[in-house]
């Protein structure tokens, strides 16, 4: 559907501006008074990361006027593969300085305005009253709840993307005219049934198609044209190379923007969405090891069977030594169960805890009461223990 501009257009363009965006006002379309409207808008990107990366960079080059950046992480070695905003001399930096700088050298005209906290249900209000549009560039189900929610409940439209390895979705989310994300996933998947990125991988490209295409969403919804992706999930197969589009209507019953909506307020978005299981957490209540006591018991001979339940592309990136792989969904399927040597104490471990206190549950429901998990995973290994191998 089209849809009205979502901002007035600004006053005027200086010489400068129409130089700079000659190639947009020859476009029917956009011309001079789509330009003045990106000028006047003012968009914010939450998280400078692999989508919030080229989402800021082509606003920015699209001339939006007012970029705001929410982002309070600092730059990491592995996040350059992706997040090309940032590069190797702001390893250490704040994100958002990094971005700032990025931007402000695509183009000066650019008001950058950052936002260096976590968004959580005390500034998200706040910090989204001051802008038009959100583009949502989040990797974690209880933010992206967050961020719906307060989008509907200040009627503003967000563009919404998500990645994962090969595969990626994108679509536009304003309850006043179409379906909000509760529409599409009314509830958050159980914890540890959908890997992020940190622990499924992503590849980098990918994020630059998928935040074009979030940027391209904000340019129609800004100055007016077009139909936006309203009601509509595009979803992207970069192995197969196939983009298909998929239907959204708007849910009468939902919690949120439905007709009897449940949900009228912010919410415990961590417990909704169930970081680590009820069963897990109880599992792992006075059965998690540290990698010192890990390390005292390996050097002690003391008798136990490590169990790595990453997958085989973590492994050959680093491990634990005298660990032996069995990836978690062997024990999900109950595969892996009838192997455990019933002599030994289990010591399962993963990349950060997550996974390894999920088949911890397994395991103590099938009666390995004496089962560990490692707290930390092999993340806190290498930092503890070993600290010249890598971490991913």
């Amino acid at each position: 559907m089209s849809l009205p501009p979502l901002v007035e257009p600004a006053a005027e363009l200086t010489v400068e501006e129409v130089r700079r965006y000659s190639r947009h006002l020859i476009i029917p379309d956009v011309g001079m008074d789509g330009q003045k409207r990106l000028k006047n808008a003012k968009v914010l990107c939450v998280g400078a990361g692999g989508l919030g990366s080229p989402a800021l960079m082509y606003m920015a080059a699209a001339g939006v006027g007012t970029l705001g950046i929410v982002e309070f992480d600092t730059v990491d070695e592995s996040n350059l593969q992706r997040q090309i905003i940032h590069g190797q001399s702001d390893i250490g930096r704040s994100k958002a300085e990094s971005a700032r700088d990025s931007v402000k050298e695509i183009n000066p005209l650019v008001n950058v305005v950052l936002h260096e906290e976590r968004l959580d249900n005390d500034n998200v209000m706040e910090i989204f009253s001051g802008y038009d549009l959100i583009v949502d560039g989040t990797d974690n189900f209880a933010t992206r709840y967050l961020v719906n929610d307060a989008a509907v409940l200040l009627g503003k439209p967000y563009v919404w993307g998500s990645i994962y390895r090969f595969d990626g979705q994108a679509s536009v989310f304003w309850a006043e005219h179409g379906p909000c994300y509760r529409c599409l996933y009314p509830e958050a998947p159980p914890p540890g049934m959908v890997p992020s990125c940190a622990e499924g991988g992503v590849l980098g490209v990918l994020c630059a198609s998928i935040g074009s295409i979030q940027v391209n969403e904000a340019i129609k919804l800004l100055a007016g044209i077009g139909e936006p992706l309203v009601g509509r999930l595009m979803i992207y197969d970069a192995l197969e190379m196939q983009y298909r589009s998929v239907k959204v209507r708007k849910d009468p019953n939902c919690a949120l923007c439905g007709e009897n909506p449940t949900v009228t307020e912010l919410i415990d978005y961590e417990s909704f969405c169930g970081v680590v299981s009820e069963e897990a957490s109880a599992a792992a209540l006075g059965s998690t090891i540290t990698s010192k006591q890990l390390k005292e018991w390996i050097d002690n001979g003391e008798d136990i069977d490590i169990i790595d339940v990453r997958e085989i592309n973590e492994y050959e990136i680093v491990n634990i030594p005298g660990a032996r792989l069995i990836p978690k969904n062997e024990f999900l399927m109950g595969n892996a169960l009838q192997d455990l040597p019933q002599d030994k104490r289990i010591v399962l471990h993963c990349k950060t805890g997550v996974r390894s206190a999920e088949v911890l549950a397994v395991l103590k429901s099938a009666g390995f009461a004496d089962a560990v998990h490692l707290g930390g995973g092999v993340i806190g290994w290498v930092n503890q223990i070993e600290p010249e191998k890598p971490v991913y």
